[in-house]
Parts: C-alpha cells; structure tokens; sequence
C-alpha cells in the first residue's frame, strides 16, 4: 500500500479543514444544541452517523477534483444542457442563500451576545469579515488560507468542548443515545436539519475545487495515489475534529440543558450555560460561536463562486457576490424574525439540495471514463449509494412530515 511521507503527508493537510469549518457552523450549533435540550441524547445517532456519511462524501470529493483536475461544478458544467445548467445553479444558489443566512446570522447572534451589537449590523460586520478572510486565500494563496481556518477550527474546539469539562455527560445515557430511535415527527425533523447540517451540499461542489490543482506546488512530483492517500489522512483528521464539535454540543444541551426553558434560542442557550455551567464556560462558547460565523461564511462564500463558475462558466466580483447572498439574510434580521428558527430552517432547506450534489458525485465517482483506474471499488459505491438514499429517504420523510403532520 503507498504511504505519503509523515513531513509530506502533514504539509497536504488543509483542503478538508476548509471543508470542515462549514461543518461546525452555526447552523449545526442551532440545530445540536436544540437535539439535545429537547430529546436528551437520543439523537446522539443521528450526530455520528451524520458524520461518519460526510466523511466518506468529503473523500469523494476531493478524489475527484485530483483525479480529473476539474470540480464538480465543473463536471456538471460540461455535461449539462444549458437549460439544466441554469436549473442547477438556481438550486444551488438557494442552497448557497440559505448557507449564508445559517452563517451571517450566526455570527451576529454572537456579536450582539459578546458586545450588544445589533443584529443587523452584526450581520453586515460578519460578512465583512469573510471577505478580509478570503482575500488572505487570494494574496497568500490556499495553504495560507488553510492555516487560518484551523485556527479558526482551534479556537471553536476550545469554546464547544470547555462546558463537557465542566459537566461530563453520562457514558451510560451516552451508550444508549447510540442506539438509533427517534421521539415522535418533531425529532424526525431535526434529525434530517442534523443531517443537512453536516452533509452540507455546497462543500461538497467547494472541496472538489480545492484539491484540482493537485495542493498546488505541495503536490509537484507525488503521483496521484499518494494524493490520494493524504487525502484521506486529511479528511479523517478534519472530519473527526468536526465530529467532536457536533457531538460535544449536542452532550453538553444533553446533560446541561435538557428540559430547561429558553433553549429555543442562542442568545437562552448562552444564558442557561452561564447560569447552570459558569460564565467562563458562556464567554468561550459565544467566542466560539462567533468563530463559527466568521469561518464558515468564508467557506460558503467560496462554494458559491464555485458552483457559478463551474455551472455557469461566468464569475463576478467577489465583493458584489457577497453582498448579493448577504441580503437575504440582513432582510431576515432586519424584519425582526428570530434568528435561532431562522438557524434551524436553514439546515432543513440545506437537507434538501444534498441529494443535487451527492447523486452526480457518486455516479461520476463511480464512472471508470471519468476517474480511471481510481474508478471507486464495488464497495465504496455501494456504501456512497447508502448514504445517498438515506439522505433523501430523510428529506421525503421531512417533506411529508411538514405537509402532513
């Protein structure tokens, strides 16, 4: 089997870190903390097998963008009528719109926590930011980028897992919570907003696009296989950190916060851990929460001048792109909506366009005229085309469940 080297193999870990930040967005804080407060750690499940799904999506990702040197919203952009190019990317687009409304508004929730900022000019201040955070990428090129988003990653890691220190969660209801089950519609809904929160469609057409140019001139001279194989070093180690995340916010709503009033919103959340955890533990969460914004908002930024450029083969300015797919989410603020249910609505609307992404990366993945002789194993299409069906066996149930409940 080839090995990359230790030196070489941790200087071509990056591209899945990018990825992983959209992971851990507020979206997913919104949509773990409510599991648990609610339903304890039943759906402690859902979390990890979520997880272990993105894993195996992220990998297929990436392995196209180095086998074919093109991303998915490239391949798609080829392939595709012009009609059916345009259908894609207006889904896309909702999809991106619906991101960076879970993103923006997160960041502002977590602005008007930590220094009585209004949320609208939160909001503005968030996707401000983002770009500050992509023109890095762009000066200093993608493995500065990188660095920046573990940082990122580093500092969430602390803020998300300090309140477990503080009150363990117990191993026995934990155990339990493994056990797949649900409690009644409601559950079945934020079951499919967790997996819409961490199978995130955008990040799958934006690692594609990372990992094309081969780590750029980190990867000069490595055949593919060995990119490959870092590749996988990487999204195992990105994706195990989100995983963490995930997990440790829904424990923490399990053990902390479960039946306790006010959890239905960020702002009662960060209130009940500073009153039933410690004010410490509140001030690292809020940090923690605004680091998600910022992040995240960048990467999805980045996916959705991606999928434009792949489906459309146009791009515009950065800065009119960003100010275009922040409106909607200023509108939201602006119009006194609560942003917390306006969080976890998002992830649903984001369940919905995985299946426009995760279907072409299976087939095309699976296609030896596409990937060659790195055409996916048997086995590896059979597990991706579980995942795919999972994911929309969830998003007919979320259907039918809010049509008819």
């Amino acid at each position: 089997m080839l090995r990359v080297r230790p030196r070489k193999g941790l200087v071509l870990l990056g591209p899945a870190f990018i990825a992983a930040v959209a992971y851990v967005d507020p979206g997913n804080v919104a949509t773990n903390v409510t599991a648990g407060a609610k339903y304890g750690y039943t759906l402690v499940w859902v979390v990890v097998l979520a997880n272990a799904m993105a894993v195996l999506v992220q990998y297929l990702s990436a392995k196209l963008g180095i086998v074919t040197r093109r991303s998915l919203a490239g391949q798609l952009g080829t392939r595709l009528p012009t009609p059916a190019r345009i259908a894609y990317w207006l889904q896309a687009e909702a999809i991106a719109v619906a991101t960076d409304m879970a993103e923006v508004v997160g960041g502002a929730i977590a602005l008007a926590i930590l220094f009585d900022v209004p949320l609208v000019a939160g909001a503005v201040c968030t996707a401000a930011v983002s770009l500050l955070i992509l023109r890095v990428g762009d000066r200093r090129g993608q493995f500065t980028l990188e660095r920046v988003i573990i940082g990122f990653l580093a500092l969430i890691l602390v803020g998300f897992v300090a309140g477990l220190l503080v009150d363990p969660p117990s191993g026995s209801a934990l155990a339990g919570g493994l056990v797949p089950s649900f409690a009644g519609s409601e559950s079945v809904l934020l079951a499919s907003g967790i997996v819409g929160a961490t199978v995130m469609p955008h990040v799958i057409y934006l690692h594609s696009s990372l990992t094309t140019s081969r780590f750029d001139h980190r990867g000069e001279g490595l055949e593919v296989s060995r990119l490959l194989a870092a590749t996988k070093l990487d999204v195992a180690s990105a994706l195990l950190v989100a995983g963490v995340l995930n997990l440790s916010l829904l424990l923490l709503a399990a053990s902390s916060l479960n039946g306790l009033p006010g959890t239905d919103t960020l702002q009662g959340v960060h209130a009940l851990i500073s009153s039933e955890v410690g004010t410490g533990v509140a001030l690292l969460f809020a940090v923690a929460l605004l680091a998600s914004g910022l992040a995240s908002t960048a990467a999805g930024s980045a996916a959705g001048a991606e999928v434009m450029r792949g489906l459309l083969h146009r791009q515009i300015p950065l800065l009119l792109r960003r100010v275009l797919t922040v409106i909607p989410a200023i509108a939201i603020l602006a119009i006194g909506a609560e942003p917390s249910a306006a969080l976890v609505v998002s992830q649903v609307v984001l369940s919905m366009g995985i299946p426009f992404a995760l279907v072409p990366l299976v087939l095309l993945t699976a296609r030896r005229r596409v990937m060659g002789e790195h055409v996916n194993r048997p086995l590896t299409t059979i597990a991706a085309t579980a995942v795919a069906v999972c994911v929309v066996s969830l998003n007919l149930a979320l259907l039918y469940l809010t049509f008819f409940p």
